[in-house]
């Protein structure tokens, strides 16, 4: 299975132009003619929740994604240990960081202001995302059937 490899780059790179296009379209007038649209800013919350699952996908191995529980012992549950969790967590930390920068980034682009409710509204996008990650790592158990004919 040499392409599980490539999966993880390709998704590294996607995560790499979704954050490229979160700045680049800060000051685009897309963002204007999207505002009225987005009277509470509520799309941020989509915003950083698909880039939040881009960046799961970018940094857990594809063996977790299908041999292993998320339910770690918690000896294994340390910030050292290469567990699903940690990938999680790095996964919304990265997010965040990529969250705070845009907006302080937003602070220097004209008509623009930075907010802490963007914040706010890109951590509940991040923590969806985060609260429902954990589905993809469970194993999947199904009954033993038997065919009788």
């Amino acid at each position: 299975m040499t392409w599980l490899p490539n999966v993880r780059i390709l998704f590294s790179i996607l995560s790499l132009a979704y954050i490229f296009g979160i700045f680049f379209f800060a000051d685009s007038s897309v963002v204007s003619d999207l505002s009225s649209f987005n009277p509470y800013s509520l799309l941020h919350i989509p915003l950083y929740g698909i880039l939040t699952a881009l960046l799961i996908f970018s940094f857990v191995p594809m063996t977790h994604r299908r041999n292993d529980s998320i339910n770690l012992p918690r000896e294994m549950g340390s910030l050292f240990h290469r567990g699903p969790r940690n990938y999680l967590f790095v996964a919304a930390l990265f997010a965040l960081i990529v969250a705070i920068a845009d907006e302080i980034h937003q602070a220097y682009v004209p008509g623009r202001d930075s907010s802490l409710t963007d914040v706010l509204l890109d951590m509940a996008g991040i923590g969806i995302v985060i609260f429902f990650a954990p589905q993809l790592f469970r194993k999947k158990e199904f009954p033993k059937t038997r065919l009788t004919l």
